[in-house]
């Protein structure tokens, strides 16, 4: 008994053993299985969602081989108006023509010595062709390239041409947008280049001893102390720390607000009086908001800076800077003076000023800025159509209707007296942003009309213009009347 009773033991580890061994096998299956469907859910998540991101990455050479056989398509405004396109000369030699020159140089881009512009963001499409089958054989056949895709973009050429003839040759940036849909319908960035001679003038163009920067998209890269236009982020916060009795704010200016040693001063040391809060915005009053800054809550502050984008990514498909709020909880009297006019280490791009200003405009909502309208084939068909899409809420409905209002007050008796008299009603902030000792001050305006029904934001900034009212208005009323008038 006592032997059958081992060899009975003896069996039965046996018999765990391979039944261990057929686990592991199986949870090797199973394994093998799940990474295999993986697999597979990734190859299609791939073909549907960042096919187009990753052949696009300009670091990819595929795309190299697309421009062996597809002739790159057309760049289009809004009404089909030619922005670029590749004309083959009679030599075989194929160039790519801007026929706008340096007014569209920065939003449309090059496409020799790397890619900018609409030219980065469209070029898989640029260089896809969506013509039938049979034509794509025929032409590969007949040893000819097929057409590019062409893009319709969100942009205007009669808006444009008014940004740029209102700016003129000063430097600085126009750029508008839809506050509804996020539609960019100018963007105009001087000083530019002329995008057909990029190649020849490049050593001219990229020199770094003028000072002029002119590849740089100062919409969207250039970062500027905002001044009074800051003013929005200040009053949105104070309303939010003081939401029953904001309306009770006073401040008595005299031109000048004393703390301790350090001095603010208004525009030109302009003395305004007995102040409210609207009053105080409306006319720019520095020594109202240096001495309401005092008051703030500094984390507070930040946390409504980060909710408008300062220091957080864009959602803006174009090369961009970042906006930068650095004032924290330990900052000092000077530091919390300087940051509450828009001045000391904030920057801000035209374009981030502009998403906040279509945000109130859109009763608070932030839609997504884009470019790109839709894709057609060179024979006219829709290959892709972009819709608008929302990003999120920078203010609620309600404290947007009150910045409305706020700056509706800026133009009806304060410092936006240049789109003052129009036959739309404006909403808008001016600002004055110091730089430099020494140098003129920027000049910002943005702002958004009608002002019950908004179409169109624009922001302005003219470099060393001075008064925001007085230099960057008027250009602002430009684009304005171009647009709805």
């Amino acid at each position: 008994m006592k032997l059958n009773f081992r060899k009975g033991r003896k069996g039965k580890k046996k018999k765990t053993a391979r039944q261990k061994t057929d686990r592991s096998i199986l949870c090797l299956v199973y394994l093998v299985v799940f990474l295999f469907l993986c697999l597979i859910g990734y190859m299609g998540y791939f073909l549907v969602i960042p096919r187009e991101n990753v052949i696009n990455n300009p670091y990819n050479a595929r795309l190299d081989s697309f421009a062996r056989t597809v002739e790159r398509g057309r760049i289009l405004d809004k009404s089909g108006t030619v922005l670029a396109e590749t004309r083959t000369g009679e030599d075989g030699k194929e160039k790519r023509v801007y026929p706008y020159g340096e007014l569209f140089s920065h939003v449309v881009g090059y496409s020799v010595r790397g890619k900018t512009g609409l030219e980065a963001l469209g070029n898989f499409y640029l260089l896809t062709c969506h013509l039938n089958p049979v034509s794509q054989v025929t032409a590969r056949l007949a040893g000819t390239k097929n057409p590019g895709d062409q893009i319709i973009t969100s942009l205007d050429v009669r808006l444009q041409q008014a940004a740029g003839g209102a700016l003129g040759g000063r430097k600085g940036v126009v750029a508008a947008m839809e506050p509804s849909t996020g539609r960019i319908l100018a963007m105009v960035s001087n000083p530019g280049f002329d995008p057909n001679t990029v190649l020849e003038a490049w050593d001219t163009i990229t020199a770094d001893g003028d000072g002029q920067a002119r590849l740089v998209n100062r919409a969207s890269q250039g970062l500027y102390p905002p001044g009074s236009v800051f003013k929005i982020v200040m009053v949105l916060e104070y309303i939010r720390e003081h939401p029953d009795d904001y309306e009770e704010f006073r401040f008595d200016c005299d031109g000048y607000f004393e703390r301790g040693e350090y001095t603010i001063q208004c525009y030109h040391g302009n003395a305004h009086g007995s102040q409210n809060l609207s009053q105080a915005f409306a006319n720019s009053c520095n020594g109202a908001f240096a001495a309401m800054g005092l008051e703030m809550d500094m984390q507070a502050l930040a946390e409504t800076a980060g909710e408008l984008l300062f220091n957080r990514d864009q959602p803006v498909s174009l090369a961009y800077s970042q906006s930068r709020f650095l004032m924290g909880e330990e900052a000092g009297e000077w530091e919390i003076l300087q940051t509450s006019i828009g001045q000391g280490a904030t920057q801000m791009t035209p374009l981030h000023c502009l998403m906040i200003t279509a945000a109130i405009a859109n009763e608070g909502v932030l839609m997504q800025p884009y470019l790109i309208d839709r894709v057609e084939n060179a024979a006219g068909e829709t290959v892709k159509r972009f819709a608008p899409a929302a990003w999120g809420n920078m203010t609620s409905r309600e404290e947007a209707k009150i910045l409305t209002e706020m700056m509706e007050g800026v133009v009806a008796e304060g410092t936006g007296s240049a789109v003052r008299g129009a036959a739309y009603r404006a909403a808008a902030k001016t600002g004055s942003a110091q730089f430099e000792t020494g140098k003129e001050s920027h000049a910002w305006f943005t702002g958004f009309a009608p002002a019950d029904d908004p179409k169109i934001a624009v922001t302005v900034i003219v470099e060393e213009g001075g008064s925001g009212g007085q230099a960057a208005g008027p250009v602002a009323r430009a684009v304005f009347d171009a647009y709805l008038n």
